[in-house]
């Protein structure tokens, strides 16, 4: 690196500093452990996190108020999150731009975290109050990494619809490692594969357990499928079967592709506006920063599912596939 060019700094829900005191001896009383980017992340309502994004989600849970409108996706971070929010955003407000090509969509300019913004760890932290009024449009769209025992109660107790996007735990790990080897400052140097899975398998990871976080949204999914609607990233990867998926998504949503629609291939459209092909070689996406500090670039590593093939040994598989079968046991829910 240039002796004149500054390392990148960290993104702003992983700084340490600009906290309040409210929130720093809070966090002095919580569980502590060994970040993977950030030094350390602790423990609030049995799930990790940084400690700036402690104060996102507290400020998060207090003062923000759904609408019976809004649609809120929810993952485990690295589980396809920026490809399911322009499906979200292209499937939602199509009305505005397909006609039946898209023309001027917001895709081709704006990332697609800026489209549909992500509560704590974005808009909650950069003002504990924002407005969100006025400065969305219904019906709103957000994304949240919140287990669901950190949901702010508005959202249980309205219409707002979930959207919850699970992704197989070994391709979801190594994602994960990659993405935390891109952020950590080159003075730390990489974590190593080794040091990651031991983290992860103890549930010591951003917004971990793993386990726990998807089993809490299935077991949500099955209790109340009209507000939450569960989906596995490799369904949706799944060529012959993706239509069917953003139909069934559709429906949910209470926005049901027309015959008109149908006949003018809109569902295909939105796929193959939204593939990674696509979206990873926009410009837009192969250049800029979030306003929280990363570079939109690191959103696109490969996007397929099997990855991790390329990267665990069998050793590795079984226990992440150890772990899993202990802990979906019996709730149904497979890979």
């Amino acid at each position: 690196m240039s002796l004149t060019q500054p390392p990148p700094a960290l993104p702003q829900y992983l700084q340490e500093n600009e906290i309040s005191q409210e929130t720093r001896d809070m966090i002095s009383t919580l569980p502590r452990d060994q970040g993977w980017i950030a030094s350390h992340i602790y423990q609030y309502q049995g799930f990790w996190h940084s400690t700036r994004q402690i104060e996102g989600v507290l400020a998060c849970q207090e003062n923000f108020r759904a609408q019976d409108s809004d649609i809120l996706l929810v993952t485990t971070p690295k589980s396809g999150t920026t490809w399911l929010k322009a499906i979200l955003f292209s499937l939602v407000k199509r009305g505005e731009y397909y006609h039946p090509e898209p023309q001027d969509h917001p895709l081709l300019t704006k990332n697609p975290h800026v489209l549909v913004p992500h509560l704590e760890i974005g808009l909650y932290l950069q003002k504990p109050v924002p407005d969100l009024m006025t400065s969305y449009a219904p019906p709103r769209l957000f994304s949240s990494h919140l287990p669901l025992v950190s949901l702010p109660e508005s959202v249980k107790e309205t219409a707002c619809k979930v959207v919850y996007l699970c992704r197989n735990p070994k391709d979801t790990f190594v994602s994960l490692w990659h993405f935390a080897n891109k952020l950590r400052p080159e003075s730390w140097g990489s974590i190593s594969l080794e040091e990651a899975l031991e983290l992860f398998c103890r549930g010591v990871s951003m917004c971990g357990p793993f386990w726990d976080h998807v089993l809490g949204y299935w077991n949500e999914s099955l209790k109340r499928p009209q507000s939450v609607f569960f989906i596995k990233y490799e369904e949706m990867k799944e060529e012959e079967e993706a239509g069917s998926h953003l139909r069934k998504l559709a429906e949910f949503l209470g926005c049901p592709f027309s015959p008109e629609e149908e006949a003018q291939g809109v569902v295909g459209n939105i796929l193959k506006q939204c593939s990674f092909e696509t979206l990873s070689n926009l410009d837009v996406n192969k250049r800029g920063k979030l306003s929280s500090g990363e570079e939109h670039s690191a959103f696109f590593r490969r996007g397929e599912a099997g990855d991790w093939r390329n990267h665990l040994t069998a050793e590795m598989a079984e226990q992440i596939d150890r772990i899993t079968e202990e802990k979906w046991q019996g709730s149904g829910l497979k890979f």
